[in-house]
């Protein structure tokens, strides 16, 4: 089972920034989820939220701010003050260093409402530009299916998995539609015989986010393929 960090490692860095992602590379990680979402002007940039305040000294709608005003805020102090002055990183800013450090990247598409495929699209062209051949691709993931079909199209050949809160019915039906090969699930609604269906059923499963070593390692015993954690010790 492979031990993936949140937002780089949400426990010890914030989240979804630079500094994020070389704290999970010094922790021996080799695979780090982060977001993706598109500014205002279409610039596809490594954030959460859909609004600025919660990890950053602005406000409002990320999408109602062009790319420009946002690389200018801070978006570290929220977490220690030894981390002011971090800030937002581009997509472009965020798969570099991961390439440098030798990172592994899981890419979750974060649409705003009405920009699902142009998201994912923006976001896959420029990740298909700057990923060298020879070099495993990033995984596409999501809670939308329109970007997980877009991503279908602009990539066809990269790995993607579909984001899901639990096994609703219909949860085989719409992972076969989409193609993908793996399901990433909120791992408290879990259950042995849940993993052991979508196993059956030909998807690897990732759970989300397991920050509980004990309930990490019950997980691996029933099939978990991958785990999502905010610290190092999560395995």
């Amino acid at each position: 089972m492979i031990l993936i960090g949140h937002r780089g490692l949400a426990g010890l860095a914030p989240e979804n920034t630079l500094s994020s992602f070389r704290a999970a590379h010094a922790h021996g990680l080799a695979m780090v989820e982060f977001d993706v979402r598109l500014s205002q002007d279409g610039v596809p940039l490594v954030f959460h939220d859909d609004t600025l305040e919660r990890t950053t000294d602005g406000a409002g709608p990320v999408a109602g701010r062009d790319w420009a005003d946002i690389a200018r805020l801070d978006a570290g102090s929220w977490f220690a003050p030894a981390f002011a002055g971090e800030k937002v990183p581009s997509l472009e800013q965020a798969l570099g260093l991961c390439l440098d450090l030798g990172l592994a990247v899981n890419m979750e598409i974060k649409p705003d409402r009405g920009r699902e495929a142009g998201t994912a699209e923006t976001a896959l062209a420029l990740a298909l530009r700057l990923w060298p051949d020879g070099v495993a691709p990033p995984l596409v993931s999501s809670f939308d299916a329109p970007c997980l079909e877009a991503a279908r199209r602009v990539a066809p050949h990269w790995p993607r998995a579909l984001l899901l809160e639990s096994l609703a019915p219909g949860w085989r039906d719409q992972a076969q539609g989409l193609d993908v090969g793996a399901l990433h699930l909120d791992h408290r609604p879990l259950r042995a015989e849940r993993v052991e269906n979508a196993r059956g059923a030909g998807f690897q499963v990732r759970a989300y986010t397991v920050n509980d070593p004990v309930r990490a390692r019950q997980l691996r015993d029933w099939g978990v393929t991958g785990v999502f954690s905010d610290f190092p010790h999560s395995s």
